[in-house]
């Protein structure tokens, strides 16, 4: 994995940590959970307040993520906000603290400046055990605590301050009014400056979690469909008046839900004829094949005239694996027709062609799901499924590692929206 550090495909667009006062804030916040204070001089931090640095300290990446669930945060400044998350096991973990930072810009501002504000994003269960408990977590509450007791203390003086202006002799109390004087120096004028988050319940909308081997959970109006791994427990027994179960290993049926629920995007000529989207995947499949049937082939430095020979000098087991020969006939029937007939391609291949209809509010979930039935699309995995890609880097031999970042390099991060805008209609 250190390639991908070094190439900032892994911890990348971190924020670093190394004025001394922060780290003592942030060594508050560990002491609350029950943790030894960092030795470190400097280390880096997410969104949620998550270090690598500190993790490996710790001996303990989950230091933040305790039984995998009820997310714990560290905010030591507001810029926290467009970080990334780098270790969750809820795929909503990312947006559901934006939104915190959203909604309580005024208070996170405010209260940085003199604290460190830490909590708990508290669901209704304390651990998953089966597919209830998920099903169970309908919204989550911030829990929401600073080290100085900033908050508490501005909502002491709140009360001060409203007993002053509504008791008529409370102005003759000296104990009250020095105890005002304090809690001012401490909070400053709250009239001015709100100290206490305004928004702290979020509804728990679709998303992906770790558990269970991974699991989707997508929620409509009348009903909610969880697709999975049959074997967690309570599958297709919790809830099931309620409930749509699918097996992950059925495409049919996942694709299915997705195309029903207008969460997909079918193959037409308006945006596949521009995206290039075809095009990546077959360069993706191409690739695949060579790592696996060279697996010590030196991958550096080759070309599109180098593919294309190896092509042509591959064909039968090109043609013996069948996506490419596919691919190349998908986009003849696009440009043809300007579209394709689903029904008659096999259910797995139907991934191939597809992507999550731009605006809905699920693409990026959906793209992620889609990525599972496209494991050798390293792009997409890397773009909508880190968990993934990070797993299936560590199978690959250091050549294809070293080729897949100089793809990754060169393809996505010198300029990821315009390659989200152009393959996936995403910003």
């Amino acid at each position: 994995m250190d390639l991908l550090y070094e190439n900032e495909l892994i911890y990348g667009r971190l924020l670093q940590v190394d004025q001394p006062h922060l780290i003592e804030r942030y060594n508050r916040a560990l002491a609350a959970f029950g943790f030894a204070a960092t030795q470190l001089s400097a280390f880096n931090i997410d969104r949620t307040g998550f270090s690598p640095e500190i993790a490996a300290e710790l001996k303990d990446p989950s230091y933040l993520d305790p039984n995998g669930v009820n997310r714990r945060f560290i905010i030591l400044t507001p810029a926290q906000a467009d970080l990334p998350v780098v270790h969750t096991q809820f795929s909503n973990t990312s947006q559901l603290m934006y939104e915190f930072f959203s909604n309580n810009a005024r208070a996170i501002n405010a209260l940085t400046i003199k604290d460190v504000i830490y909590g708990e994003i508290e669901d209704s269960v304390s651990v998953v055990n089966d597919i209830e408990d998920l099903l169970s977590i309908n919204q989550v509450e911030f829990r929401v605590l600073s080290a100085e007791n900033v908050m508490g203390q501005a909502a002491e003086l709140r009360l001060l301050v409203d007993r002053l202006q509504n008791e008529p002799d409370a102005w003759r109390d000296d104990a009250m009014i020095t105890r005002m004087v304090a809690l001012a120096k401490v909070t400053g004028d709250i009239r001015e400056n709100s100290l206490v988050p305004d928004k702290v319940i979020f509804r728990h909308r679709a998303y992906w979690t770790s558990h269970f081997g991974g699991t989707y959970i997508f929620v409509d109006d009348n009903t909610t469909t969880v697709i999975g791994d049959p074997s967690a427990p309570g599958f297709r027994r919790s809830r099931p008046w309620q409930v749509n179960y699918i097996s992950i290993r059925d495409a049919e049926a996942v694709f299915q839900f997705l195309a029903t629920t207008s969460r997909l995007e079918l193959p037409r000529a308006s945006w596949i004829e521009q995206s290039g989207y075809l095009e990546n995947r077959g360069e993706m499949v191409i690739r695949h094949l060579i790592q696996t049937l060279e697996p010590d082939r030196d991958l550096r430095n080759i070309d599109h005239i180098w593919l294309q020979t190896w092509i042509h000098a591959n064909a039968a087991s090109i043609n013996h694996d069948g996506t490419w020969p596919f691919l190349n006939a998908a986009k003849r029937e696009i440009s043809q027709t300007g579209q394709l007939n689903m029904a008659e391609i096999e259910p797995k291949r139907r991934f191939l062609v597809v992507r999550a209809a731009p605006r809905h509010a699920d693409a990026w979930l959906v793209n992620q799901l889609i990525s599972d039935f496209v494991p050798f699309d390293f792009l997409a995995r890397y773009v909508f499924n880190k968990p993934g890609f990070y797993t299936d880097y560590q199978t690959w031999n250091p050549a294809y590692q070293e080729h897949v970042v100089d793809i990754l390099k060169a393809k996505y991060l010198k300029d990821k929206e315009g390659l989200r805008k152009k393959m996936y209609g995403l910003s």
